[in-house]
């Protein structure tokens, strides 16, 4: 397969995927298609480096995140503070609402254990996976993500997990 083909059909493939995480990172649309596009064009360049095929959409993911700490480099932005996101009702039984709750949860977490538990929730990566994205080692990756459900858990019930450090 030429260059041409096999970047035509990484961006088909990943689109979609890609515009999603780089919405979850900023929450701009416009930001998001821009990360988008130069992600797109950085992998066009590099294209040859992508050795296997099975790891195509952490190697894009893993330059999106690049893109977006290059957006910082290049100029300060204020952040959004955590507490933006309130106190959001409890979930309620419509789907929709109860996976925009659960992101605003994932959201309320330190960026050291959001990223994983994000990419491994909402994107589907495995741990293994994750780690190549974040370049950290597995181990710590699956810590992270078990800190990360805990905190996730007492966020969602804290009377429940306080009963539970009494007794255990």
């Amino acid at each position: 397969m030429d260059k041409q083909r096999k970047y035509e059909a990484l961006v088909r493939a990943y689109h979609r995927d890609l515009y999603r995480y780089a919405y979850w990172l900023c929450k701009d649309p416009t930001i998001s298609e821009d990360l988008v596009q130069e992600t797109c064009l950085r992998a066009w360049k590099s294209l040859d480096s992508l050795q296997d095929e099975k790891a195509a959409k952490s190697w894009l993911i893993t330059i999106l995140r690049r893109e977006n700490a290059r957006r910082f480099e290049r100029k300060q932005l204020d952040l959004v503070d955590i507490d933006d996101f309130g106190n959001e009702a409890k979930v309620s039984d419509d789907p929709h609402h109860q996976s925009e709750w659960i992101q605003a949860q994932i959201m309320k977490l330190d960026v050291e254990y959001r990223e994983p538990l994000f990419l491994q929730v909402v994107a589907g990566f495995s741990g293994e996976e994750i780690s190549d994205i974040l370049g950290l080692n597995k181990n710590t990756v699956m810590t992270r993500l078990f800190r990360a459900r805990n905190q996730i858990k007492e966020l969602i019930d804290p009377e429940n997990t306080r009963r539970g450090k009494q007794n255990g």
